[in-house]
């Protein structure tokens, strides 16, 4: 079974900390009962029945008209802002909800939902101010409070992501996705006895919840308890088909366990389902290398290198294979770029060694070899295992 912290290393990107939606707060202002909606019928988007083009359609209507006072004008900027996100376009919804703010700046939902889309940008310190001042006005809301441990989380800054998820939770004992991301963060810190517990009391909470399930998942696969991350992970999928990061993480106990066919069945189904999966493509490139398919295993790390050209995992297991291959050069300048961006990886190094002792370089072997070692002395079993000696 391979080691705890290649597990992690493999799996640790599919349990990112799930991003609430963003909160729609409505008008109060009557809805017309005639059969064709109206325009604020469409922009408050209840139940949400309309896609966001007639949301957006819908706000704009009302926006145009200018009718309303100042807080409803607010609203519909808010929830235009809202559709916009829903479509990726960040610089518009960030535009309305600046005048949603603007018109109204006690409105605490719409500095919430900005701080959201400035996270989205990757503007953490933005999202956090927001975040702070939505929580000012209105100290009861859970969403700011766990919106805001997404970005303390993100930071790096765990101890504070679970204050706050603790005070979401204080104040909503029933909120399922404060429970789920207080475990990531819990997972994080390796503390997985609680992890598990905060999995459970989301699943308990809200039984369909995939992602949980998919947590404690990992939380077992950390602990090398493989049958019982097998049911998390089955159940995950069960619960969401289209789940592509459990059918990655479940490959990966189908690997640990040995069976190789299953690990590459899943490996390729989190591929069906999103084809910009890089690292499945990396899973299931090792799933092929341990079958002894070298072939298949250097075009599915090729296709993660194109999908990452900064992933020095996969650089290196190309490298390997074309080591085996007898590719020499080529797994040369794969190890020379894999240790360009990780110059630390005692794998990079001691395979780069042996490419140069076979190439008959053997003051560079030496070289490698003994840098390896220093970094990690037991680095020449993990690759003899993998059929380089």
């Amino acid at each position: 079974m391979p080691g705890i912290r290649h597990r992690m290393r493999r799996f640790a990107l599919a349990l990112r900390a799930t991003m609430l939606p963003a909160m729609m707060l409505l008008a109060t202002t009557s809805l017309a009962a005639a059969q064709e909606p109206s325009s604020w019928d469409m922009c408050n988007n209840e139940g949400k029945a309309y896609p966001p083009d007639i949301v957006i359609y819908g706000c704009g209507a009302v926006i145009s008209a200018g009718g309303s006072n100042a807080q409803n004008l607010a609203v519909a900027f808010n929830n235009r802002g809202l559709a916009f996100r829903a479509k990726g376009d960040i610089a518009h919804a960030l535009a309305d909800y600046d005048e949603a703010v603007r018109l109204d700046p006690g409105y605490s939902g719409v500095l919430n939902n900005r701080g959201v889309t400035l996270h989205d940008k990757g503007d953490l310190a933005g999202a956090l101010a927001d975040y702070n001042e939505a929580i000012r006005l209105d100290p009861k809301s859970a969403t700011a409070f766990v919106n805001r441990g997404i970005a303390h989380r993100d930071q790096g800054d765990l101890d504070r992501a679970i204050a706050d998820y603790d005070e979401a939770i204080r104040l909503d004992p029933h909120y399922a996705t404060a429970f789920t991301n207080r475990g990531n963060a819990y997972r994080e810190m390796g503390d997985l006895d609680r992890a598990a517990a905060d999995y459970s009391a989301a699943i308990a909470i809200d039984p369909m919840n995939a992602v949980a399930f998919n947590n404690r998942g990992a939380a077992y696969l950390i602990k090398g308890d493989l049958e019982h991350a097998l049911a998390y992970y089955s159940e995950a999928i069960r619960l969401d088909p289209r789940y592509a990061l459990a059918f990655n993480n479940r490959g990966i106990v189908y690997r640990d366990k040995g069976d190789l066919d299953h690990a590459v069945a899943d490996y390729g189904e989190a591929i069906r389902i999103n084809p910009r999966f890089g690292n499945a493509f990396a899973n299931r490139g090792d799933a092929y290398r341990d079958k002894g398919e070298l072939e298949r295993a250097l075009a599915d790390y090729s296709q993660a290198i194109g999908i990452n050209p900064r992933n020095a995992v996969a650089i290196g297991s190309r490298a390997l294979v074309r080591l085996k291959l007898g590719e020499i050069d080529q797994s040369i300048r794969d190890y020379d770029a894999a240790l360009a961006l990780n110059p630390g990886s005692a794998a990079a190094l001691y395979g780069r060694g042996l490419a140069k002792q076979r190439k008959g370089d053997r003051a560079g072997a030496d070289a490698d070899l003994a840098a390896a070692k220093a970094i990690r002395p037991d680095v020449a079993d993990e690759l003899a295992k993998l059929g380089l000696e």
